[in-house]
């Protein structure tokens, strides 16, 4: 993705009752790291909007460009959002340098449906979403697809299978598994408990006597 021009302002107000006033005004306050220090800055709420939903949660390296005609390379490192609302708050960036290496997460995206679940109804496991490298601003990887469609039941995609090239250096733990691909769980199903035959009540058999039997009885 190509480099982002993004209008940044220098502020002079600060603190919660400031932030409030400028959200009211389309604003965003937002802070921008450089050197060792902070400067408060903020945005368009339309245009920061439109950042964030365009990257999509990608690494993207943006060009901060100030009233004063300063073009100054930058990198989102957070931004905030009202949990209920889902209004944007704030946003943090800092300052990188086009010589200097970056240590930042990436995120990881499947392709394709892996063998092991489409044709033998395997789970697809998926506990690793975002790795860490190190790279020049400029090598930092949107995001990194993975084609998961080969992995069979009980393989595994690891860290270390990772080949992002000698310019990206991966910090992750290598050992670290991105996505497996376990067996269906099976429940086992107990055997039904077999009922005993109902035997019907019967009447007391009544021996009857004959008349020689009476007779002898008298």
């Amino acid at each position: 993705m190509d480099r982002i021009n993004i209008k940044a302002m220098k502020r002079q107000e600060t603190g919660k009752g400031a932030a409030r006033a400028l959200r009211r005004n389309n604003m965003i306050p937002a802070v921008f790291y450089r050197g060792g220090s902070s400067i408060p800055i903020k945005f368009s709420k339309k245009e920061l909007s439109q950042f964030i939903n365009k990257t999509s949660g990608e690494q993207v390296m943006v060009n901060l460009q100030f009233e004063d005609g300063e073009s100054r390379p930058a990198l989102m490192k957070d931004y905030q959002v009202n949990p209920i609302k889902s209004e944007l708050l704030h946003a943090d960036f800092f300052e990188v340098s086009l010589t200097e290496k970056v240590k930042v997460t990436v995120h990881i995206t499947p392709v394709g449906e892996p063998i092991g679940v489409k044709r033998d109804g395997g789970i697809l496991q998926y506990p690793f979403r975002e790795i860490e490298v190190e790279c020049l601003p400029d090598k930092i990887p949107g995001r990194i697809e993975i084609d998961i469609s080969g992995l069979e039941i009980g393989q595994s995609y690891h860290v270390s299978d990772l080949q992002l090239g000698e310019e990206i250096k991966v910090l992750t733990d290598p050992e670290e598994v991105i996505f497996n691909i376990i067996a269906p769980i099976v429940e086992e199903v107990a055997p039904a408990e077999v009922a005993a035959p109902e035997i019907e009540p019967t009447e007391p058999e009544v021996i009857k006597k004959g008349k020689k039997e009476e007779e002898e009885t008298e």
